[in-house]
């Protein structure tokens, strides 16, 4: 099974709404596919579950059907990680349901970290609960993949779930906030990946048969998310950003030296430049599907069928692209 993160410090680069739909893509594609929710924020639950069902699991003070409530007993000492719920979405498609309380899980995950070098137990358990939570869901449903979605920090709680990732796909807007969000991303991703080892090197024999992520955090590429156009903001600026994008990648995130000159099209490293598709994005969060999955009954007709169509294929291209990075076996 794999683990595939999204994540950028920067926000609003449509991070949740690429985990969504490549979830469906997979799904459509044939894998057993786990969207995690672990962003506190709960933008991804919010986009699979209509509003009366996210009443249904928030409302209940025992967190039992979230992500929150797998890990709470472990956070609480009472325990250690519960069995976790996961939301039948659609045939081959499960949700592990974000939980705005999952951020009460930050002061501890924090407090946690230091504490494996002292080679207590408790820390360990609690670093890997998420991966663990991230484990069983995926094994109760037999699944092949798992696209986690975190928020857009560099905190404990976004530690925590990097750890439980192999992969890293990182999504990025044609500006200078997405350069800068690379710069301090690409640096923290290595400490991390570092610091877990240097951790596992120090796992107690007493918990030698406790699961622990392997902390990859393999940078797997960029997606750039096109912005729609506006008068403000002429096109050429973003074409000057998006051919700043290949080298700051290989500098901040790979630590590689050297210019390749080169724009965002051929760099190997891209993954993707995907369109902004405007009006059908409502479209598609009324209907409760992905964009390309639209019907003339959605209110997707006229010129509206092409750019379904088109979405389709550009989703279906980067889910072949991740899936070739990430040595994940397609039906």
């Amino acid at each position: 099974m794999k683990t595939i993160a999204f994540f950028n410090n920067k926000g609003g680069v449509g991070k949740t709404s690429l985990v969504y739909h490549l979830s469906w893509m997979y799904a459509d594609l044939g894998l057993n596919v786990i969207a995690a929710d672990l962003d506190p924020q709960a933008n991804l639950t919010s986009m699979f579950l209509e509003d009366e069902r996210l009443e249904e699991v928030w409302s209940d003070n025992g967190h039992e059907q979230t992500v929150y409530g797998a890990f709470r007993p472990l956070l609480d000492g009472t325990g250690d990680v519960a069995a976790p719920h996961v939301e039948d979405i659609s045939p081959g498609l499960g949700l592990v349901v974000g939980d705005l309380a999952l951020g009460n899980a930050e002061d501890e995950l924090s407090g946690q970290w230091p504490d494996c070098l002292d080679r207590k137990p408790r820390a360990f358990r609690v670093l890997s609960g998420l991966w663990r939570i991230l484990m069983a869901a995926g094994k109760s449903v037999e699944a092949d993949l798992v696209l986690i979605d975190v928020g857009p920090n560099l905190g404990a709680l976004n530690r925590a779930a990097l750890v439980a990732a192999q992969d890293v796909v990182i999504p990025l807007a044609p500006d200078l906030y997405s350069m800068q969000g690379l710069r301090n991303l690409g640096p923290t991703l290595r400490r991390w990946r570092a610091e877990w080892e240097e951790r596992l090197e120090r796992r107690p024999g007493s918990i030698v048969d406790l699961a622990l992520p392997g902390g990859e955090m393999h940078p797997a590429g960029y997606v750039v998310l096109q912005p729609a156009v506006r008068l403000d903001r002429p096109v050429k600026a973003y074409g000057r950003w998006m051919g700043r994008i290949p080298d700051e990648y290989r500098l901040s995130v790979l630590g590689e030296s050297g210019s390749l000159q080169v724009t965002t099209k051929p760099d190997p490293n891209s993954l993707a430049t995907l369109k902004h598709y405007r009006s059908l994005m409502p479209l598609a969060q009324e209907a409760r599907k992905p964009i390309f999955s639209l019907k003339p009954a959605d209110g997707a007709f006229g010129g509206h069928t092409a750019a379904v169509r088109d979405c389709y294929n550009d989703f279906r291209k980067l889910a072949s692209h991740i899936a070739a990075r990430s040595g994940l076996a397609m039906p």
